[in-house]
């Protein structure tokens, strides 16, 4: 069987959905001029479980977000997901932003404002509860949602930590 990277690239665009978050525009100034460049700030995730965040550079929009795209699935982290929502409450802090993460009930959808929406629509949660404080830089809003949800436990895993049954936990 040949590996052919064009059959490659199409199930790694389905495997994963990817949002542009922000897409800002940025000159240097040298001795001939100013060189304008391009970064774009990319999330994907497989709506299971799975996010990641990559920032791309370039001097064309396509090519910085292509570039996003390669580095976020260097970044994927794993998402503790139970029924739809977060098992507990939880607080991601970057820099100067801080996400407060409350678990929602079922039909609350998702109560998120701008970047952290879509991180965690594309991580597969259908229901929650946020709210940010202090910046609102897009790409510390990410990171701090990716820090909530990184320390995120399910109550097997905290069992297992414990070396305790789930019922003991309860």
């Amino acid at each position: 069987m040949a590996f052919d990277s064009k059959n490659k690239s199409k199930e790694e665009k389905k495997e994963f959905e990817e949002r542009v978050i922000h897409i800002v525009r940025v000159s240097k100034t040298v001795k001939g001029g100013k060189n304008m460049r391009f970064a774009a700030l990319v999330v994907i995730g497989d709506g299971n479980g799975r996010v990641g965040k990559g920032i791309g550079k370039s001097t064309e929009v396509p090519d910085a977000i292509r570039k996003g795209v390669e580095e976020a699935k260097k970044n994927i982290i794993n998402v503790s997901i139970k029924e739809g929502t977060i098992p507990h409450e939880t607080l991601g802090e970057f820099a100067a932003s801080k996400i407060v993460m409350k678990p929602a009930a079922s039909g609350t959808g998702v109560i998120a404002g701008g970047p952290v929406r879509d991180v965690c629509e594309l991580a597969g949660i259908t229901d929650i509860r946020t709210k940010s404080i202090g910046s609102n830089n897009p790409n510390n809003m990410v990171n701090a949602a990716l820090e909530g949800l990184k320390g995120l436990k399910s109550i097997e895993e905290v069992a297992k930590l414990r070396g305790k049954n789930v019922t003991e936990i309860r």
